[in-house]
C-alpha cells in the first residue's frame, strides 16, 4: 500500500512523498525522531503518522504469506501511486500542461535542441522550481547540477531564484484574501545553496560522477532532481568506438533510471542535435544515435517556429503527442508573450 491512501492531511502526504516515503513498507522502520527530522516537523505529528501507518499496514498485510518475493503491487496501486507524485514545473503553464503537469518524478526525461533554443535556461528553472515549498504546492527538494559544457551561471539562477521568491510573494497574497497564509521564508541565496553543483570536464569524470551519485544522494536525501548539461558534450569528442560508447552510454541510462525510481526523483537530461538523413534529405534529430533514444521515459525535443520557441513531446509512454510554445524571460521560462521572443537577458 502507498502512502497517498493512508488517512491523514494532504500537507502530510506531500511531506512523506517528497521525502521519498512511498510506501507504508519505507515507514515500518522509522523512528519518530528520524521522520520528524526529515518532514521537518514536530515530533509528535510525526509519531501520529507512523501510528496511523502501522495500523493501515496491519489491515493490509495478508495473514499468512508462504511467497519468497515481497513488495509486489498491483497495477491500480501503481496508478493511484503514480498521480500522487507530485510533479515539477517548469513556469511555463502550456509546457507543464502537455507534460501533465510538469515534469514527473520516478522518470527520465530527456530534452533536445539546437543551441540557444532555452535547454540550459530550462534546467536552471527546474533546479529552482524543484524547492518550492510543499505548501505551494512544490516539493521542498534539493537539486543536483551536472554542468559538462560550462554554460551554467550562477548569476542567472540568481535572477530565476528571486523571480520564484516574488511569484511565491505574490501567491500568498492571493491565499491571505481567501482567509489562508503561508510564510515565505525560503530567500535566493537559500535556494542557490541547495544547488549542488559538478562541473564535468570528460567523459570518464562523468561516467565515475553517474555511478558517485547513488552514494551521494542517500546522504543527501532530499535531492528531487538530477539534471545533467548535457549528456552529449562529452560523447561527441574523439569517439572511435562507437559499440563501446553504446554500452557506455548504455549503463549509464540504466544507473541513472535507477536512481529516478529508487529515490523517487525526476531525472532530465539535455541532449544536443545532429542532422540524419532520411526520405531523401537531411533533418534535425538529437544526437547519440538510435540505440540511446530509448533509453529516456520522455523524449521534448525544443525547436523554432519563426521567432517563437516551442516544445514537442516526441515520445512517451503516458503522454500524448503535443506541442506548446514557451519564452525565455529576464524571469526565467514563462508562458509565450509577442515581446519574450529573443531578448537579452543579462
Amino acid at each position: 500500500m502507498e502512502v497517498g491512501r493512508l488517512p491523514i492531511s494532504a500537507s502530510q502526504r506531500g511531506k512523506l512523498i517528497s521525502a521519498g516515503y512511498t510506501t507504508l513498507a519505507s515507514l515500518s522502520s522509522l523512528s519518530p525522531s528520524d521522520l520528524a527530522r526529515d518532514l521537518k516537523i514536530r515530533e509528535s505529528e510525526a509519531l501520529e503518522i507512523l501510528k496511523v501507518a502501522s495500523h493501515d499496514c496491519r489491515l493490509d498485510q495478508p495473514e499468512k504469506s508462504n511467497g519468497i518475493f515481497t513488495g509486489a503491487q498491483t497495477a491500480w496501486e501503481m496508478l493511484h501511486e503514480e498521480q500522487s507524485f507530485p510533479r515539477i514545473t517548469t513556469s511555463c503553464a502550456d509546457l507543464d500542461n502537455i507534460l501533465g503537469g510538469g515534469i514527473n518524478c520516478k522518470e527520465v526525461t530527456e530534452i533536445g535542441g539546437v543551441p540557444g533554443i532555452g535547454k540550459t535556461q530550462l534546467g536552471i528553472q527546474l533546479a529552482v522550481n524543484v524547492q518550492i515549498p510543499v505548501d505551494f504546492g512544490g516539493l521542498g527538494g534539493k537539486a543536483v547540477y551536472i554542468d559538462t559544457e560550462g554554460s551554467f551561471m550562477v548569476e542567472r539562477a540568481l535572477q530565476i531564484a528571486e523571480a520564484s521568491v516574488v511569484d511565491m510573494s505574490h501567491y500568498n497574497e492571493l491565499l491571505r484574501k481567501e482567509l489562508r497564509t503561508c510564510q515565505v521564508e525560503i530567500q535566493p541565496t537559500d535556494i542557490l545553496k541547495n544547488i549542488f553543483y559538478f562541473r564535468i570536464c570528460s567523459y570518464t569524470e562523468q561516467i565515475a560522477l553517474i555511478n558517485h551519485l547513488d552514494k551521494f544522494i542517500l546522504e543527501h536525501k532530499d535531492v528531487k532532481i538530477v539534471i545533467i548539461d548535457s549528456v552529449t558534450f562529452h560523447f561527441r569528442q574523439d569517439f572511435e568506438d562507437l559499440a563501446l560508447r553504446t554500452r557506455l552510454l548504455g549503463g549509464m541510462a540504466l544507473k541513472l533510471m535507477n536512481l529516478a525510481n529508487k529515490y523517487n526523483l525526476a531525472v532530465v537530461i539535455f541532449n544536443q542535435v545532429t542532422t540524419k538523413h532520411k526520405e531523401g534529405s537531411f533533418q534535425l534529430s538529437l544526437a547519440l544515435g538510435d540505440s540511446w533514444s530509448h533509453c529516456s521515459t520522455n523524449r521534448v525535443i525544443l525547436y523554432w517556429n519563426g521567432d517563437e520557441r516551442n516544445a514537442h513531446i516526441d515520445k512517451s509512454p503516458s503522454l500524448k503527442s503535443a506541442s506548446a510554445p514557451f519564452s525565455v524571460t529576464r524571469k526565467g521560462i514563462r508562458n509565450s508573450a509577442s515581446n519574450h521572443k529573443r531578448i537579452k537577458l543579462m
